[in-house]
């Protein structure tokens, strides 16, 4: 087997517009933002790749956490006690990725609007996936801890706990 490389180099395909400029009370994940808007200003560069986006009604945007720290345990929002960060959603994690869901409004050019923003001001896309419910669903009642912290997300907000500015919460 091959050696994984030490280095893996991205490049942001477009920056996200919110009305998000500090952590501090933004919605924790999309689902709880399902009303705020932003907008993904692709690169021009990337347009070819736009083809045919319009058909879809939710995208899953890949972005880089840029004001994110890195932890390998939290006490995620939603819950008091810590767990690793593999067993949440929190953004203080290795590589500072996230993941968010979000409704597709209009394609205009090179600019996607959409609703269920919960990233801040400024958040690198890496990369523009179809949302596809045939193929991303899935059925479960495992669901950890999460099973009690649920309860709270349509009124959980984020807060400074997972350090200096992290751009999509827990």
């Amino acid at each position: 087997m091959n050696a994984a490389p030490s280095t893996i180099t991205l490049h942001p395909l477009g920056f996200i517009h919110s009305p998000f400029q500090s952590v501090q009370g933004m919605p924790i994940q999309t689902v709880a933002a399902a009303g705020v808007e932003g907008w993904l200003d692709v690169l021009p560069a990337y347009r070819p790749a736009l083809r045919d986006i319009e058909g879809f009604e939710y995208l899953i945007l890949l972005t880089h956490l840029h004001q994110a720290v890195e932890k390998l345990e939290v006490v995620p929002f939603m819950d008091t006690c810590s767990h690793g960060v593999f067993a949440t959603r929190a953004p203080a994690r290795p590589n500072r990725l996230g993941l968010s869901i979000v409704q597709l409004v209009e394609v205009a050019g090179c600019r996607l609007r959409f609703r269920g923003n919960d990233m801040l001001d400024g958040t690198p896309v890496l990369d523009i996936k179809p949302y596809v419910p045939a193929l991303d669903v899935r059925h479960t009642e495992r669901i950890g801890w999460f099973q009690q912290g649920l309860a709270q997300l349509p009124t959980q907000r984020s807060d400074t706990r997972m350090g200096p500015g992290p751009d999509h919460p827990d």
